[in-house]
């Protein structure tokens, strides 16, 4: 009886019919793997987001820590509305932001060294984003420290800081 099947099949394969559902079935087979390939990468955009925010974080860290006031800049937008809130007033401007960190932090004693700590990501759409977080200096005679909350928007060079609202406890 096997002998019988596998000439059928052999011929069915051979003839014009078949060869037709075969390309039917390739080409559903296409398309349900790039269906699930299309599915499958939104997914993950948020966990990159996520990676690309942390990345920001971490290298606005490690400028901090080696004095650089520029370098950490570079986590913000480079834009005239990008926006700083802490204490009672208000800073707008990238160049703005720049000159208040430069002025308050003046010294590398007063930079101290900063930590970033429990860091809460919230993807809200492809472009912008939510972090909850902590910051601490150590400096030699104190430890400054308190809580932000950072508006992260995708742009051209990537992942930036658009509004930070830092608050020292």
């Amino acid at each position: 009886m096997k002998g019988k099947t596998v000439a059928i099949n052999i011929w069915l394969l051979r003839s014009p019919a078949a060869s037709i559902a075969a390309a039917i079935v390739a080409a559903i087979l296409i398309l349900i793997s790039l269906s699930t390939t299309a599915t499958a990468q939104p997914s993950n955009r948020p966990a990159h987001a996520k990676a690309a925010i942390r990345a920001v974080l971490d290298a606005q860290a490690a400028a901090w820590n080696r004095g650089d006031v520029e370098g950490y800049m570079e986590g913000y937008d480079r834009s005239p509305k990008t926006e700083f809130v802490g204490g009672d007033s208000i800073t707008r401007g990238w160049q703005e932001v720049l000159d208040r960190y430069k002025q308050k932090y003046d010294t590398r004693e007063k930079m101290g060294t900063l930590t970033f700590t429990d860091l809460e990501i919230q993807i809200l759409s492809p472009n912008a984003a939510l972090v909850l977080g902590r910051w601490r200096l150590k400096r030699a005679n104190d430890e400054p420290h308190g809580t932000f909350t950072l508006l992260f928007r995708k742009t051209k060079a990537g992942w930036r800081i658009v509004h930070d609202h830092s608050s020292s406890a």
